[in-house]
């Protein structure tokens, strides 16, 4: 059985994060490709994250700038590697380009770094949402950037969760096409009996992991510029504000008599965001697919949303009211929470959007029969790109020279 072995940036917490939830679909997929699975972090483990072995999947603790990785790499010899962002492969790909040079070559993007960053630039300089969302080159064409994109181009495939950002990738990169492939989160066909109507809900619902800074200033933004006026026009409804690791300062937001209730950690999301009327996302940043709206959409609970929080999410079918301006956003949360009629048409658009945008079946069956071809014609990838192989050869001497100096330095301390 061929082996793929994982560099995980973080040990995956599906219950916590999106990103987790994704890696944990990415790794079923892998499974069903044949592949026996190793993942290895450098990361420390957390009390969240996921038993890895209940799936037949080998872990290992690997150090940072250390030979004991060599050592573990020879003894493994794996078909594949699967970096989980790119600063894993700045880490530990030359050390896979020299021990396992013919192993398949992935790079798991998640979002694009630099473009979130980018974005939270933009909006730290004052920007609009939509000069935010139509990022300029200047801010985009950052170092971060270009640490990022040498790591997709030296490695034969990158995972793409969203369709906007490898046209970015592209139209404003010019990298190859060939090298990307689009796999975003996806889900069965929802259960559309058992959601919750109208009638039987209750409240609003902000979720999200507070590590994540475009998050945590989407709390911010309700709690300052969007929650106290819906509660004006709405005196008995509640925000509930659910996420992984609330820092004290979100904590201290939460107030009873305001109705702004931060309940943190939420064991199981979808059934806390199915309870709810109407799902809150008003990110004015950020990069990606947000999983906390096809969450919302697989469970049938309209929201309210950002052109942030939209791009890359839907086509013909859409179950979110999009607004960029705060008076604007607080207007639609309002109407949505009242208003059955429309609140049912954009429940409406829940199944056919999951089914349309986020389709396991079709997403699975597209990956595997991508992973097959890249498999079979290895050689052929990487001779039409060139780029990428000189950027292997160049930064293998860079991060190789520097990773052991490193190590070395660290044995002499």
């Amino acid at each position: 059985m061929k082996t793929l072995l994982v560099i995980g940036y973080v040990w995956p917490e599906p219950k916590s994060s999106a990103a987790g939830s994704r890696m944990m679909q990415l790794l079923n997929g892998f499974q069903q490709a044949g592949y026996q699975i190793h993942y290895a972090s450098p990361a420390e483990l957390s009390p969240h994250a996921e038993d890895l072995s209940s799936y037949g999947i080998t872990s290992s603790s690997i150090e940072l700038n250390s030979s004991t990785f060599d050592e573990f790499l020879l003894e493994l010899k794996p078909a594949a590697v699967m970096f989980d962002r790119f600063m894993m492969e700045e880490q530990f790909g030359w050390r896979v380009e020299k021990h396992c040079p013919d192993a398949l070559r992935i790079l798991d993007t998640e979002d694009l770094h630099c473009l979130r960053h980018a974005r939270h630039q933009a909006y730290k300089d004052g920007a609009s949402i939509q000069e935010t969302l139509n990022i300029s080159n200047e801010l985009l064409y950052s170092d971060l950037a270009k640490r990022e994109i040498a790591s997709i181009l030296r490695c034969d495939l990158s995972l793409m969760i969203s369709e906007a950002e490898m046209t970015l990738l592209v139209e404003r990169f010019n990298v190859p096409s060939e090298i990307l492939h689009y796999i975003p989160f996806f889900r069965p066909s929802p259960e559309q009996t058992q959601w919750l109507s109208f009638e039987a809900r209750q409240h609003f619902i902000s979720i999200g992991n507070f590590r994540h800074e475009p998050n945590w200033d989407a709390v911010r933004y309700l709690k300052e510029s969007i929650w106290p006026n819906i509660r004006k026009k709405l005196p008995e409804a509640e925000l509930h504000v659910y996420g992984a690791y609330p820092p004290k300062k979100a904590t201290q937001l939460h107030n009873e008599k305001q109705g702004f209730l931060v309940k943190g950690w939420a064991e199981d999301a979808i059934e806390v965001v199915s309870k709810a009327k109407v799902l809150l996302a008003p990110l004015r940043f950020g990069a990606g697919l947000k999983g906390k709206l096809v969450d919302a959409a697989e469970c049938g609970t309209p929201a309210v949303t950002t052109s942030i929080g939209a791009e890359g999410m839907y086509q013909n079918h859409v179950p979110v009211l999009v607004q960029d301006i705060a008076d604007t956003f607080t207007e639609s949360a309002i109407s949505l929470y009242q208003d059955q009629g429309q609140w049912v048409t954009l429940q409406n658009q829940c199944a056919p959007m999951i089914k349309e945008r986020f389709d396991e079946n079709c997403h699975i069956h597209a990956f595997l029969h991508r992973l097959a071809d890249v498999e079979q014609n290895l050689n052929h990838y990487r001779l039409s790109n060139f780029t990428g192989a000189m950027m292997r050869h160049h930064s293998m001497k860079s991060t190789q020279y520097m990773a052991q100096w490193i190590e070395a330095k660290n044995k002499r301390s």
